[in-house]
């Protein structure tokens, strides 16, 4: 029997998506958590694909895990839990090329590219959904000074540690773009409070007042002639 599941990596907890179907089979589930949970570990604040292959004959059972999305390895590079919502005007981290060439090397068996610079690309094109720069640029600028070779080196020999001097370089860039990027968004922020509390309020339309009944002073009618 075979059981795909997406987990929390390293905190996964009893459901009944896996109780309806290990539960008649007599299989413990507190052990395949356990095991699962081992198994996932490194991929902490992730959601993670898995399969649980289980032998229904001999009790026994194998978990087999799969990386997470790109999206997902990326995001804990950076250090967020979600992309940013405003891609062209809110940046929400910087990563290295070594951080990326990391990621790379963890799904290039996923990605169906040809080798290790197609993968690179491929990650660096997800960074802009995201909202993540990539070495101080914008993803689309990087993409061609990789076709142009600048990271050949760094690709062919599969650099995923970023030097500390770098490092530093990336998070003092972005701190000073966040800076400025709070700064506008106050000032937008302030802009339509401005507006709102400018803009008349809607007047409810005036009932029309209704006539008031004539009443005719009483008197003799006219005798006919």
């Amino acid at each position: 029997m075979n059981i795909k599941l997406l987990v929390d990596g390293g905190s996964m907890k009893p459901g009944p998506a896996l109780s309806q179907k290990l539960g008649p089979a007599g299989i413990p589930i507190n052990k395949v958590i356990e095991k699962v949970n081992q198994e996932t570990a490194t991929f902490k604040g992730m959601q993670v694909p898995i399969e649980i292959e289980v032998d229904l004959k001999t009790k026994s059972f194998e978990v087999q895990v799969f990386s997470p999305p790109v999206s997902g390895l990326l995001k804990k590079e950076v250090g967020i839990p979600k992309g940013s919502g405003l891609q062209k005007k809110l940046k929400v981290g910087n990563l290295s090329i070594e951080q990326i060439i990391s990621v790379a090397k963890a799904k290039k068996g996923n990605l169906l590219c040809k080798d290790l610079k197609s993968a690179v690309k491929t990650v660096v094109g997800s960074c802009v959904s995201l909202g993540v720069l990539v070495e101080s640029m914008n993803p689309v600028d990087l993409e061609k000074l990789i076709d142009e070779g600048k990271y050949d080196k760094e690709i062919k020999e599969e650099k995923t540690e970023t030097p500390k001097e770098k490092e530093k370089e990336l998070k003092e860039f972005f701190e000073k773009l966040k800076a400025e990027q709070d700064k506008k968004l106050k000032v937008e922020t302030e802009q339509k409070e401005a507006l709102a509390a400018a803009a008349p309020a809607t007047a409810t339309p005036a009932k029309v007042a209704e006539k008031a009944p004539v009443v005719k002073a009483a008197g003799k009618t006219p005798a006919k002639k």
